[in-house]
């Protein structure tokens, strides 16, 4: 049983990351897909496929990115800040600076699944679910 869903996504793909693998799966949801897609667009993962079964929740397929020189990992920290014991939110005055603007932070808004510069932008504030940089 998965109590924290956003929890167990973040851990498959730091645990993809350090292990050095190119391709991660993990079980999708809407807020999962979502973040994904923030990652891909934030350059963070390389790809990512949608795999839908019919009558189950399906899955996410992502490539992970790394340095083509050193082989390093694109995604160097990735950590969950709002957990089920202690939700965390913020205003939109007040969402967090990650790495002095280098990072983002993950932020769950009214207006949907957003960056903190997103979410700021369009003056919204909402649950702060992950930093990533």
């Amino acid at each position: 049983m998965n109590i924290d869903p956003i929890a167990d996504y973040l851990t498959r793909v730091r645990n993809a990351v350090n292990a050095g693998h190119r391709v991660v799966e993990i079980p999708a949801s809407k807020v999962k897909k979502e973040m994904t897609k923030i990652l891909f667009d934030q350059g963070y993962i390389l790809s990512y496929k949608f795999e839908d079964d019919k009558g189950h929740q399906g899955s996410i397929k992502i490539a992970l990115k790394y340095d083509k020189l050193t082989k390093d990992p694109v995604i160097k920290e990735i950590q969950r800040i709002s957990k089920p014991g202690l939700r965390k939110y913020s205003s939109s005055s007040e969402l967090p600076r990650i790495l002095n603007g280098l990072g983002i932070a993950i932020v769950s808004t009214s207006h949907g699944v957003m960056t903190g510069k997103q979410a700021q932008a369009q003056n919204v504030g909402g649950e702060v679910l992950c930093y990533v940089y």
